[in-house]
């Protein structure tokens, strides 16, 4: 992340920290627009009918608002959210949370059947092949276990009122993707702790489990291995660094001391690349000499190649991981600063019928800097495009109604002045367009926010140095 140098707000776009006094963010015409942006846009006059040729054709034209009534419309459809790009395989949707398998998952799956399948053949020769079978059925328990730690996650982010994405099943473990951050440092211990317990849950009904059944037998062997399996991922989670869970719970205990979530971010995430630096060397370090003992080579049956490219795999997921978190704390902390309010653009009403020139006349007279079109009572039906207007050449422009360069206001394109941060950046990603219409509490028009502005807002924030 390039964190040096100021921000320079391009055209069309503008710092509020850098405008001149008395003069509103963004404080410009759709005149001043010019041809680069959003040039993909770009439609001339012809793409939006035949332009209107005399006063009479206007005078015809000026009849069609007041013949338009809001039971003419076409109801707006209710925005759709994105579908996740890469989730994998859907699996199902407890708790209304898709839980999907990538593709890694397999190679992870069919490895662990080759690696366990040839443990049986050591314990339990009878099998045979089928001993492969039984191997396969230990990798889809263990990633069950694995579910249902992450379950444990998303059971307690939906009771603190945290929106869950998906969880994802992949190479090593899987992910629950919580989109907003815990409000307390309370929270988020718990948050993270529970998944660790879970796991320890887990691994104490399969020791219970053995204890039942007769040991040397395939579900003895089963339960052996899944109760060792899941000691496992609840100790590894436990380690104190990001993105683990004891990283969570480290940075929920260096905020509640320190009183500031970015202090206990930063340290939990440099305490994660400390950690992974240790299992890039101490792994195979450990492995090498015999520290964990001779149970390491009747158990695993790995060389120490094998151990090395363990440990980076591991050791490079632990260091990536750590440097996400850090990114997105910071960017957590300066999101507030996006305010629709202070990003919004100075509009002016106009009817449909309006020729273009004559609209950005009285933009150019009110300061403005869009237009919006209203019907005969004066309700916003439309935003007129800049890109569109961009497109129009200026002898053209006394010609062409603002109605062929408007897009209609669709279901999730009103927002509210008030938004701000994520708030902000969900409700635009919830209906993506190009200019939204901005309203105040009591329903009256503020203005146009464009998402080109947000981008260069979002850029900005993201490119200061850090205090």
């Amino acid at each position: 992340m390039d964190e040096s140098g100021q921000p320079q707000p391009g055209r069309g776009g503008a710092d509020p920290a850098t405008e001149p006094e008395g003069r509103q963010p963004g404080n410009r015409t759709p005149e001043d627009a010019g041809p680069h942006e959003r040039a993909s846009e770009e439609r001339t006059p012809a793409e939006h009918g035949s332009p209107e040729r005399s006063p009479q054709d206007r005078a015809a034209r000026d009849q069609a608002p007041q013949e338009r009534t809001p039971g003419e419309r076409k109801p707006p459809r209710r925005p759709k959210r994105p579908r996740e790009a890469g989730g994998g395989i859907l699996m199902g949707r407890p708790f209304g949370v898709p839980v999907y398998v990538a593709p890694s998952w397999f190679v992870v799956a069919a490895l662990i059947t080759w690696v366990f399948g040839g443990q049986l053949d050591r314990v339990l020769p009878e099998l045979g092949n089928a001993r492969y079978l039984v191997a396969l059925f230990f990798a889809v328990a263990f990633y069950a276990s694995v579910l249902i730690h992450e379950l444990a996650h998303t059971v307690a982010a939906l009771r603190f009122g945290l929106p869950v994405r998906r969880i994802q099943l992949q190479f090593f473990g899987g992910v629950s993707e919580i989109e907003k951050e815990s409000e307390t440092p309370g929270r988020e211990f718990v948050l993270a702790f529970v998944g660790p317990l879970l796991s320890l849950v887990l691994s104490g009904v399969f020791y219970l489990g053995m204890l039942v059944v007769e040991a040397g037998t395939v579900p003895g062997v089963l339960l052996a291995g899944l109760m060792i399996s899941n000691l496992i991922v609840a100790a590894f989670n436990l380690l104190p660094g990001l993105p683990l869970d004891g990283g969570r719970m480290l940075r929920a205990v260096v905020w509640k001391l320190t009183g500031n979530p970015m202090t206990g971010t930063t340290a939990a995430a440099w305490t994660g690349r400390a950690l992974a630096v240790t299992v890039l060397i101490g792994l195979p370090l450990l492995t090498h000499t015999g520290a964990l003992g001779d149970a390491t080579e009747d158990i695993s049956g790995v060389d120490t190649l094998t151990d090395a490219l363990l440990a980076a795999i591991l050791a490079a997921i632990i260091w990536t991981g750590a440097g996400n978190s850090l990114r997105m704390a910071r960017l957590r902390e300066r999101l507030p600063g996006l305010r629709a309010r202070t990003l919004t653009r100075r509009a002016v009403p106009v009817e449909a019928a309006t020729p273009l020139s004559e609209a950005l006349r009285r933009a150019n007279e009110a300061g403005a800097r869009a237009l919006v079109v209203v019907d005969g009572h004066g309700d916003p039906t439309a935003v007129v495009r800049e890109a569109a207007i961009v497109g129009v050449p200026e002898h053209r422009r006394p010609w062409v109604a603002v109605s062929g360069l408007a897009q209609d206001l669709k279901d999730g394109m009103r927002v509210s002045a008030e938004l701000s941060g994520e708030d902000l950046l969900e409700t635009l990603r919830a209906a993506p367009a190009t200019e939204y219409l901005v309203l105040e509490e009591t329903g009256e028009i503020y203005g146009v926010l464009s998402t080109s502005d947000v981008e260069r807002a979002f850029v900005a924030a993201m490119a200061r140095p850090q205090a």
